[in-house]
Order: C-alpha cells, then sequence, then structure tokens
C-alpha cells in the first residue's frame, strides 16, 4: 500500500521495543453503546492485530509508511476506494465524470458526514490536497499530486496555488484537471495522500492528528477511538458512516509488537486474529509449521525488497561498486533458505506481478559472482584501491529479526566473495528513516509496495534526487526524460518500452539493489471473513466480518 517507506513499506518492520505484558488483548470485548451502536442488540464484533511499531504520523498528507498507511486507509476515506481486487471503486464520490480529453475530472460528492457531525465537502479535498503541496508542510508524497496541472510548480516554489488546477464549484462539486490523461488517476484518489482533512478542524488546530480525541476527525468506516503511543491503537465502527451497513466489525485492536516472534506466540495462543503484512508481519522461523499445517496463505504482491545505494558514499559513489554488491547477492538461496516465502529473484525494480513487468529483462544474472567481481576489479582501479579489504560498507537495517538474518546472509555473502568488510548497522524505525533521508548510510534495505498497479509507481521517486522517496541522490537526466514522456505517451505498449527503458538505465548505474519480488504472507482465525491483502497490500477492514 505505499514512504511506503514501507517500505514494507516497507516499513512492514518497523519498531518500537515493547514486552508481551503491555498488550492488552484477551479483555472483554467492547460492547454495543462503546461503538455507538444504533441497535442495542447488535453483537459486538472485535478483531484483534499487532502492528510492528508506532505510525510515525497518523495525517494522511505526511505518512509515507505502510503502518500508518494501514490505519489511515480504514479511518479515512478518498473519492475512491479500492476493492477486494484493487480496482477504484466510488466512495466519497457519488458521481465522476472525465472529459473527453481525459484531462477534466468532475467529482459529485455523496452526503457524507465527517465524525464530528460536520458534513464533508469539497473544500476539505481542496484543504488536504494544498497541505500536502505546500513546500512548508515538507510532505514527502507531494509528488503523488504532480499529475494534477500545476501541483509540481507549486510544490518546487515556481508557482502558487492559485495555479493548481483543483477547485471545489461548490460544497458537493470538486473539479480536477490533470497535465496528461493518466489512466490511473482513479487509483490515486484512493490513496492517502488523496484524503480529505476537515479544514475547519485542521484550522484551529495544526496538531489535531497528534492523539487521538475530538480533534481527530475522520469519513472512514472506523473512527480512532484510543491512541497510547507505543502501546495500542483503537478504532471503532464509524455508524454514520454512509455505507455503515457493509460495515460488519465494531471494533478493531492494534498492539504495538516489535518482535515477530512474539506476535506468533500470540497468533498461536489465540490472542490475534490475523498476521501478515501490512501488519505485522509473519515471523521466518514460523514459515515452515504454518505451512505444514496448512494455515500459510500465500498471494502475489506488487513489492520488492531492495538495497538503496548511497551514491553520494566513499565507496558507494562508484557505480562499479554498487554493480559488484548488486550482481553478488544470492537472491535464489536466501528465498529457499531465508526467508522461506516463495517470494521471486529480483532482477529488475519493477515487480513480475505489475502489467507488462512478467518477464525477466535480462539486466542482470542472479548471484553473478563472476561479474560482480569484474565491475569490483575496475571500480577499485577507478578509486585507486589495491585490495577488496580497504572497502568498508556499512549496511543499515531497521531493527528487526528479519531484516536482521537478510542482511547476515549478504553480509557473509559479500564478505566471502568479494573481500570487502561489511558490518551491520540497525536502528529503530523511526529514527532509521531519519538517517536513511539524511543518506547518513552506505547501503539501506528498503521495500516499497505499489501505491497504484503500474510500473511508474516503482520508477517515479528516482526520476530526480530531491524526490522524497528517492534517498539515493542518484539523478539521470535522459532517465529523468524518459520518465516524463511517459506520462504523455497515450499507446500503452509504446509507453511500456519507455518505462523499460529508464529502468534499464537504473540497472546499468544502480542505485538500488533488487532482492527479492515481494509474495503476500499471512495466517488467520478460522472465524475472520473476508480479509486478505489485496494485489498491492492493502487490507480493507470495512468487508472483514466475524463469524457467529
Amino acid at each position: 500500500m505505499s514512504k511506503k517507506k514501507n517500505y514494507l513499506l516497507l516499513t512492514l518492520l518497523a519498531i518500537v521495543t515493547l514486552v508481551l505484558a503491555a498488550c492488552n488483548f484477551g479483555g472483554e470485548s467492547t460492547d454495543d453503546s462503546d461503538v455507538g451502536s444504533k441497535d442495542s442488540s447488535a453483537k459486538s464484533k472485535e478483531l484483534n492485530l499487532v502492528i510492528p511499531s508506532e505510525p510515525p504520523t497518523l495525517n494522511p498528507q505526511l505518512a509515507t509508511d505502510s503502518t500508518s498507511g494501514a490505519i489511515l486507509t480504514n479511518v479515512f476515506e478518498g473519492l475512491t476506494r479500492l476493492n477486494k481486487d484493487a480496482a477504484p471503486e466510488n466512495a466519497m464520490a457519488e458521481k465522476i465524470e472525465v472529459s473527453e480529453d481525459q484531462l477534466t475530472y468532475t467529482f459529485t460528492l455523496r452526503d457524507a458526514l465527517w465524525s464530528n457531525g460536520d458534513p464533508v465537502v469539497a473544500g476539505d479535498f481542496v484543504y488536504g490536497w494544498e497541505f500536502a503541496l505546500n513546500p512548508e508542510n515538507a510532505s514527502e508524497y507531494a509528488s503523488q499530486l504532480y499529475y494534477i496541472k500545476g501541483a509540481e510548480a507549486f510544490n518546487l516554489g515556481e508557482g502558487t496555488f492559485e495555479d493548481v488546477a483543483i477547485k471545489a464549484v461548490d460544497e458537493k462539486t470538486l473539479e480536477v484537471t490533470l497535465e496528461n490523461p493518466t489512466p490511473y488517476f482513479l487509483e490515486l484518489t484512493a490513496f492517502y495522500t488523496y484524503m480529505p482533512v476537515n479544514e475547519k478542524v485542521a484550522t484551529a488546530n495544526p496538531d489535531w492528528y497528534a492523539d487521538a480525541g475530538e480533534d481527530f476527525v475522520t469519513n472512514g468506516p472506523f473512527t480512532l477511538s484510543d491512541w497510547s503511543h507505543s502501546s495500542n491503537i483503537k478504532l471503532k465502527k464509524f455508524t454514520e458512516y454512509w455505507d455503515a451497513k457493509s460495515v460488519n466489525l465494531t471494533s478493531v485492536n492494534m498492539d504495538m509488537v516489535d518482535k515477530e516472534n512474539t506476535a506468533v506466540t500470540m497468533f498461536k495462543a489465540g490472542d490475534i486474529d490475523f498476521l501478515g503484512a501490512p501488519y505485522q508481519t509473519v515471523a521466518l522461523d514460523s514459515i515452515d509449521s504454518f505451512k505444514e499445517d496448512g494455515s500459510l496463505q500465500i498471494d502475489n504482491y506488487a513489492a520488492i525488497y531492495w538495497y538503496k545505494l548511497n551514491t553520494e558514499g566513499e565507496f558507494t559513489s562508484n557505480a562499479n561498486i554498487r554493480k559488484a554488491l548488486t550482481l553478488a547477492i544470492n537472491r535464489q538461496e536466501l528465498i529457499d533458505n531465508v526467508t522461506k516465502g516463495e517470494q521471486q529473484p529480483a532482477l529488475g525494480m519493477v515487480p513480475a506481478a505489475v502489467e507488462g513487468f512478467e518477464d525477466d529483462r535480462g539486466y542482470m544474472k542472479d548471484n553473478d559472482i563472476e561479474g560482480a567481481k569484474a565491475a569490483l576489479q575496475l571500480g577499485m582501479d577507478e578509486l585507486g584501491i589495491k585490495d577488496p579489504s580497504e572497502i568498508k560498507i556499512g549496511l543499515s537495517i531497521n531493527t528487526s529479526e528479519a531484516h536482521a538474518a537478510i542482511a547476515q546472509f549478504v553480509q557473509e555473502g559479500w564478505s566471502k566473495n568479494l573481500g570487502i568488510e561489511v558490518t551491520i548497522d540497525n536502528s529503530e524505525w523511526q529514527v532509521y528513516l531519519e538517517k536513511v533521508s539524511a543518506l547518513d548510510y552506505n547501503v539501506a534495505r528498503m521495500g516499497w509496495i505499489a501505491d497504484y498497479n503500474d510500473a511508474y509507481s516503482f520508477l517515479e521517486m528516482y526520476s530526480t534526487a530531491a524526490n522524497g522517496n528517492n534517498d539515493t541522490g542518484w539523478e539521470n537526466a535522459e532517465y529523468k526524460e524518459l520518465m516524463q514522456q511517459s506520462l504523455v505517451e497515450t499507446d500503452s505498449a509504446k509507453r511500456l518500452d519507455i518505462l523499460k527503458a529508464a529502468e534499464a538505465i537504473a540497472m546499468t548505474e544502480f542505485p538500488v539493489a533488487p532482492v527479492y519480488y515481494y509474495t503476500s504472507l499471512f495466517v488467520k482465525n478460522d472465524k475472520v471473513k473476508d480479509m486478505a491483502p489485496d494485489p498491492i497490500g492493502n487490507v480493507q477492514l470495512k468487508w472483514v466480518d466475524i463469524a457467529e
């Protein structure tokens, strides 16, 4: 879902150190009065989950990670919402009209309420989108709005918001004009950066999103009923939500548990009902046992695990050194013996789950040790280095059992096959994000989940070094030009060729080292119905049910 500094993510394995005693599960279910049910006879349906960390932010225009996104997707709602197949359907927009030239979208809002009783109006979307684009707010996902005419110039300080083609025609009508036809624009309007914010509340309290309370006003199927920082988050059904009849759950508990094995213990004890992304992930050393008992479910996933390479680092500034590190990873052995989730070796930057990128593009071979050694020697010659042992690489990870196991495997391979010195550095999630953003690393693990099912979602962030999701310092003029061409090309086959040509450039300069394409692994309690990640990793709690 989605930076996704996910970075699985993508972000999927972020950290706040907690002990099991801090968990709140196992108590009595929320009664009907607690969720404001109109029908006092309705039976409470409570879902128990764990997330890996404190969400870095619950402001939809500032969030960049999957932990925050997993919550925002369920408490806010955009003009559209992705269905179970990750296809957009009308949400806050009751009617959507598109001009003949595919540039102007007119959204007619349905009658809907904020959780404080205010009506959702077109100006709330204008407010949220302006906040994301305003350079003073440093939204790292502002580029998601660059499809809108004038948005990029305003965000880069070269224009004003008056020049941005977003207009509240009246309270019920929002008009948006794009720079170029964008076939997946209605998928974008389901993404959290595009969600509305109650202008009246946010204007009165700029820190409205810091805590649960009367100012944390949302418009989605659930509200944020409690936020015990670094411990627990609780959602409850919003009974005034426009489609409340489709929402079966009355409440959702989310404890923050950073240890994957602790989460497995909780699942097996019946304390949680679902284990898998975008919440806490399945621990690597429990995968075999879940496979054996038949409970592990594995789905395709438009997401990638890769190592970002600091192109301004002492050694990683050299493209041949970056190439050597990339080629000298035995991806298949890593999958077979460490991750064990039937992932696919990543030999490009766009996952095989993305349409048009199913086949190997031939950029490199897996575990190409001879090619890695040749690139290493070229890099050493260019840097004036006589012996590989002079090369010292820091491999940075955010604290996680899974990331540590993967890093140790890669560390051993690089040391053995290249003769370089590799150390592993791990940091708590929010500290880690700050270090990566500041280019305070040599090699750093990240995951990336598609924000929409298109290759552009994986390639766009490297168009400029200034992109908030780039974090490598890499920029290439030809690559940037190809990405611009992909925005205006209307022939789908030609557009695919352009995107592949851009990917090929990056795969000769290696700002990232692709490792594997994710699969979505999860286990769930049999009583939980209609709960599974969609192809881009979202779980829509709106449709989840608990069997009687």
